[in-house]
């Protein structure tokens, strides 16, 4: 069939596609910076990011030219050959984020199971752990990605369901919680692998103090601390490295998203010397990692994150935004219970009594809005960190009328005291 109204690429995408993403309903022809317009031409404010991976805006200028200029010249040749954009690119990223080497990969969850691999090898050679007893600390509602290794240590029901059996070697402990760190360790560990804002469970933040207090605890147990940033990571906290928000420094980074710059899978796997050393030609590798095209433009990435002072942004931009989502939580509160975040990563806690956050995502997106809920109860917000004041006024409206209209149809009328005006003016 020719697919040309909203519906009818909707319905293709059903049917010969598989069945496990959910999509909200809007169908997207073009994009540029923060803003979306789909194939009848509505537009729509961009407040999702691809989940950070178009943290510089979509198709930016500069990153559009280093793409076809490398395009122009070769794209693929596999590691088997050095090329003109890989060593710099790696030079740029480990200086910025201050490790003496980089692994490339492709995908996050790509980067995640180098660092298994990594962690669990310096375990057996450093560490001196028996062979094949090595253990990884990880956190409950954790997200590191989908492979089968990694869904099998997370705690998610749904994630896990029909996909065993799944490898071992994996320990949870309570995200934040020292004490549940201390009881997961034993002789065997070799790392702890964390998020520093768990963003599937809904943006949790962890108490201030916890990652200075592992970071201590690793050091003395001569545990890896490897910290995953490929959501978090390269400006969207408001810090370069949501790991610098309390001052630390793990022993291996994770990063990946918007390191492609919103138009390639990029990832990389950043550690000292000292660890990386455990690889050694032939153990480890990847036909597209590292290829000539996704470094040209993770190259150009990362300097447009410096000449365009995007951390610096986010975290102003993520100011304003969180305290005009506050401000409508106050006129709003039997629907939103909390709202949370860092930067330019927000999450806004609905509570399931009065709404889904999945209802109310399909109604920012009919208004004009793109967002993205998780567990049905929390809408996160992550914008460009291009996004402006007059932007996230524009969709924080929008979300306000939205909760109004919600509130009224709600049984009891629980919008009584609440006025469009009010919300507005919020």
């Amino acid at each position: 069939m020719n697919a040309t109204t909203t519906q009818d690429f909707i319905d293709t995408e059903a049917r010969f596609g598989a069945r496990n993403y959910r999509p909200v309903p809007v169908v997207v022809d073009r994009a540029r910076d923060c803003l979306v317009w789909d194939v009848e031409g509505r537009e729509y404010i961009d407040m999702m990011g691809a989940y950070s991976a178009v943290s510089h805006g979509h198709l930016h200028p500069r990153l559009v030219a280093a793409a076809h200029r490398q395009l122009e010249r070769v794209a693929v040749t596999s590691r088997a050959y050095h090329g003109t954009t890989l060593g710099p690119f790696l030079e740029k990223l480990c200086t910025m984020a201050g490790f003496d080497r980089a692994l490339p990969m492709n995908t996050g969850a790509e980067a995640v199971e180098t660092a298994i691999k990594c962690v669990r090898r310096w375990g057996y050679r450093v560490k001196g752990i028996a062979p094949g007893q090595a253990e990884i600390l990880v956190a409950r509602q954790n997200f590191h990605g989908r492979t089968t290794t990694i869904v099998g240590f997370s705690s998610e029901p749904e994630y896990r369901a029909g996909f065993g059996p799944f490898a071992p070697g994996f320990r949870h402990f309570d995200f934040g919680d020292m004490a549940s760190v201390r009881a997961a360790t034993s002789v065997n560990t070799c790392a702890v692998l964390v998020e520093p804002i768990q963003g599937e469970a809904g943006v949790i933040l962890p108490p201030p103090g916890f990652f200075a207090q592992l970071r201590e605890w690793c050091t003395r147990h001569n545990i890896l601390l490897v910290i995953d940033e490929v959501q978090a990571g390269l400006g969207r906290t408001g810090r370069l490295f949501a790991f610098e928000h309390e001052g630390i420094r793990p022993d291996a980074l994770i990063l990946g998203k918007a390191l492609g710059g919103g138009l390639l899978p990029v990832s990389a796997f950043l550690a000292d010397a000292h660890v990386m050393e455990v690889f050694n030609p032939g153990s480890h590798g990847s036909t597209f990692g590292g290829n000539a095209l996704a470094a040209a433009v993770a190259l150009e990435a990362l300097q447009v994150i410096e000449d365009e002072d995007l951390v610096a942004r986010s975290a102003a931009m993520g100011q304003y935004l969180i305290a005009r989502l506050r401000a409508v939580q106050t006129l709003a509160a039997p629907l939103i219970r909390d709202v949370r975040g860092r930067g330019l990563w927000v999450g806004v806690d609905i509570d399931p009594a009065h709404a889904s956050a999945r209802e109310l995502v399909e109604r920012l997106a009919e208004s004009g809005v793109l967002s993205k809920e998780t567990h049905e109860t929390v809408i996160r917000f992550a914008p460009p960190l291009t996004i402006t004041t007059e932007l996230i006024d524009r969709a924080v409206a929008i979300l306000a009328q939205v909760l109004l209209a919600r509130l009224r149809a709600s049984p009891g009328n629980l919008a009584a005291p609440v006025t469009a005006g009010a919300l507005q003016a919020a």
